[in-house]
């Protein structure tokens, strides 16, 4: 393991790598800006070698962290049908990624309209089609931040799937019609991508710690839409369970984006990933932490659930195995989370409420206290 003198012995010599491979703090700054504004407080120190890593999870990020390019597609449908502009990243010619939150989002309504029992996304399946039809093999979807609890079935209809009556009238497949379909056909000539839903949760579509009971309330669902929207959702399940002869309802992630995970793997035969180790793989993250000489993570808020499975700690169990020391920069730490084992992952921490305890112009000049943190941590290691 990298000792600090170790790391001073390389300064020395007159060089040494550092990897900024932080997650976006939420509301305030993306990944990459975050990366930026520790990079800004390196920069002009003789010998130091920076390399920048935006990592994320499933979550908001994810494209950006992964992507090479962007590009706007309009005509795009949100959660409750109307026309937006959504974001479609591209890693390369042939592999596009977007998040689902993109076209069914929460982000993009009122608190007054959410309303997952109206809710579709057929956004999703309509971005998934255009990548399609741009080229991609291979398409990569972030399951996370959706008004949605279709289990899918606005996306599949988007890519083709017909959702009938017994007297074969179409069937909007939003969880309001579900109860009126009977019938749900594939489509006759199918030829998309590979799919793939990256998401850090394992809930399945049904049942106390499925999609309804666990997400639907923050969504907007009240105890009465709550028990609607999981009849519902049975239903569906059971038909394509006996139609489709495909029962995927228990799978881990099925329940993630209302259901989108069990939509993505059953109408599209997709496969749901846990989305760090895909930004690891796409973004070859252990080879560059394994070339660094020092490691430096971090999130907007870091807390008791940020050990299970969320970006920095998954960062710094990497780093740790190849001998790399790792400073994590947050905005707020939660009293009492480096206590624990967790803690004993990162030689040092800095938050930026303590060094401008205003939250609002903690916020607000984010970035500049960013680059201090840079700053400190290189005069520390």
């Amino acid at each position: 393991m990298w000792s600090k003198r170790g790391i001073a012995s390389r300064y020395r010599m007159g060089r040494v790598r550092v990897l900024i491979a932080t997650d976006k703090f939420k509301g305030c700054l993306s990944a990459r800006e975050v990366a930026a504004a520790l990079a800004a407080g390196m920069e002009g120190r003789p010998g130091v070698e920076i390399e920048r890593c935006p990592v994320a999870d499933g979550g908001e990020g994810f494209a950006e962290a992964v992507a090479a390019r962007m590009e706007e597609v309009g005509g795009i449908r949100d959660a409750l049908g109307r026309p937006v502009t959504a974001r479609l990243g591209w890693k390369d010619d042939t592999t596009a990624i977007f998040e689902m939150s993109e076209a069914a989002g929460h982000w993009r309504l009122a608190p007054g309209e959410r309303n997952p029992w109206q809710a579709s996304t057929r956004g999703v399946g309509q971005l998934i089609c255009h990548a399609a039809s741009r080229g991609a093999r291979r398409v990569v979807v972030g399951l996370g931040g959706s008004a949605t609890n279709d289990a899918g079935a606005g996306a599949a209809a988007a890519a083709g799937w017909q959702f009938l009556t017994s007297d074969g009238e179409p069937v909007d497949p939003r969880p309001s019609n579900f109860l009126a379909i009977e019938r749900i056909e594939a489509p006759e000539e199918e030829s998309l991508p590979e799919i793939v839903a990256a998401c850090d949760v394992t809930n399945p579509l049904l049942g106390p710690e499925g999609a309804t009971r666990v997400y639907s309330r923050q969504k907007g669902a009240d105890d009465r839409m709550m028990e609607h929207l999981e009849m519902a959702l049975e239903h569906l399940a059971d038909l394509v369970a006996e139609q489709v002869g495909i029962d995927l309802r228990g799978l881990p992630g099925a329940g993630a984006a209302g259901g989108l995970g069990y939509g993505l793997a059953t109408f599209f035969q997709g496969r749901i990933e846990r989305g760090f180790e895909l930004v690891a793989a796409e973004t070859r993250l252990e080879e560059r932490i394994a070339a660094s000489d020092l490691v430096i993570t971090g999130e907007g808020r870091f807390d008791f659930q940020s050990q299970y499975g969320k970006a920095p700690v998954e960062v710094a169990r990497i780093a740790r195995r190849h001998g790399k020391r790792v400073a994590m920069v947050c905005g707020q730490c939660e009293p009492g989370v480096l206590a624990g084992p967790v803690g004993e992952l990162f030689g040092r921490v800095i938050a930026l409420e303590t060094l401008e305890p205003a939250p609002e112009i903690c916020l607000r000049n984010a970035a500049a206290l960013l680059a201090r943190a840079g700053g400190l941590i290189i005069d520390w290691a």
